[in-house]
Formats: C-alpha cells, sequence, structure tokens
C-alpha cells in the first residue's frame, strides 16, 4: 500500500479563501451523502435564502445546518481537533437528524449500520480522548486529518451525523494546514460509503485513505483558478 504523503501546499490564507469560494459545491456534495434530495442549483438558492418549492423545508433546514457547520469550522480553524470541537460540529449539523436531547452528547445506545452486520462499541469518552491525541500525533497533515475523521465515522461517537462531524474535522486539519480540502464527487459516493463499510468491518483504513487522496481532495490548482477571478466569496 502507498504511503500517504501531502498533496498540496498551500498557505492557511489561501486554503481559507478556496474554502469559501466553493462553499456552494462542498455543501452540495455533503448534501448528497446525506441523502439530502437537493440539486446544487437548489443549495445555491437555499444558502441565498430564495424558496426552492421541490425542496421540503427540513431539506432546506439541512443544507442550512452544514452551512452552519462550515461557518464554524472557518471561525475555529485554529481550534484543536478535540471533543469539544466535535460536540459543537455535531450540535450545529445534526439538529434536524436528532432529538434535541442527543445533540452534542456521545450516544448511549447501540446503533445499526447500513450495508453491515458489523456494530460499534458504545462509545468511550477516556478512550476517545486517547485516540485522538494519538491520531493528532501523525506526521502527514494529509494522514492525520483522514485518519481523524475516518476514526470519527467508525466510531459513530453520535446517535446520527457522524459522517458530517468525521467530514468537518478532516477539512478543520486539512485547511488549518493548507493541505486542501475534502469533498467525495457525487458520482463517486457510492463507492465511498462501500469502502467505508469495508474499513469499518476491517478496521484497516489504509486502501481508503489513498482512495480519497487520489479522488476527494482539491487544492493548489484550485486556488490559483480561484484567484484568477478575483473576487469575494458571498456565502
Amino acid at each position: 500500500m502507498v504511503k500517504i504523503t501531502d498533496k498540496y501546499d498551500m498557505t492557511k490564507e489561501d486554503n481559507i479563501f478556496c474554502a469559501k469560494r466553493i462553499m456552494v459545491d462542498s455543501i452540495y456534495k455533503q448534501a448528497q451523502l446525506e441523502g439530502i434530495a437537493v440539486t446544487f442549483a437548489d443549495t445555491q438558492s437555499i444558502l441565498n435564502d430564495v424558496n426552492v418549492e421541490n425542496v421540503t423545508p427540513t431539506e432546506m433546514s439541512k443544507v442550512c445546518c452544514l452551512r452552519d457547520g462550515w461557518h464554524y469550522l472557518l471561525d475555529h480553524v485554529d481550534d484543536e481537533v478535540d471533543l469539544v470541537f466535535l460536540e459543537n460540529i455535531h450540535e450545529l449539523t445534526a439538529r434536524f437528524d436528532v432529538p434535541y436531547q442527543y445533540l452534542g452528547k456521545l450516544r448511549t445506545d447501540d446503533v445499526m449500520i447500513s450495508g453491515t452486520d458489523w456494530r460499534p462499541e458504545l462509545p468511550d469518552i477516556e478512550k476517545i480522548y486517547i485516540d485522538l491525541q494519538e491520531l493528532n500525533k501523525i506526521e502527514c497533515i494529509t494522514d492525520r486529518a483522514l485518519s481523524v475523521g475516518l476514526y470519527i465515522m467508525r466510531t459513530q461517537m453520535f446517535k446520527d451525523g457522524n459522517k458530517r462531524v468525521g467530514s468537518f474535522a478532516a477539512n478543520k486539519i486539512l485547511i488549518a494546514n493548507g493541505k486542501g480540502i475534502f469533498n467525495v464527487p457525487v458520482k463517486l459516493d457510492g463507492i465511498f460509503k462501500q469502502k467505508l463499510v469495508d474499513y469499518y468491518e476491517s478496521e484497516d483504513n489504509s486502501e481508503l485513505k489513498n482512495w480519497m487522496v487520489e479522488n476527494c481532495l482539491e487544492g493548489t490548482t484550485l486556488a490559483k483558478k480561484l484567484q484568477k477571478t478575483n473576487k469575494t466569496p458571498r456565502i
């Protein structure tokens, strides 16, 4: 298996600029991954406070929750990826999927994972704290970001919304260090989900991480393209 290396090397400022400029696209891709039935045009309209007739109020609210997650990430880009950060992201992004009493709180019930009989253990706060400390010691930033994100997804810390929380955690690490932006292309979300299930069952994330580096990261080329337009992000 090929060792993970950093694919991009930007300044934090350029990476933040890129994240702001493609926020609509990032939110659209996240929404598709979560099964929220919106098009790119729908997403753009919702984020511009335009009512979309063919999208339910709940789906519109979920899109806005993803926007709030991105705003929180960029406002706290220099924070540690710890339980406080993860719980706050969960509370913002899952509030239309999870009952209020479970928002931002580690789950205390078993969960089922679609596509597999594998079941995660109940989360243990001390183990999570230690695991995150160890993962944050990974030298390669891209490897660290993807490892942390996938760990969160597999641990299933929360009652729902763990792919979202894991994705935001990975992006926070990437953006803070100028290593790009993680998004799963819509045409590849089925492949990603199957590879994610394979990882859940095996606990071996090496193949998935290499696939993500190859298919799900954007960076330097995008930054140069966006800077040529010389426009300020609106979202």
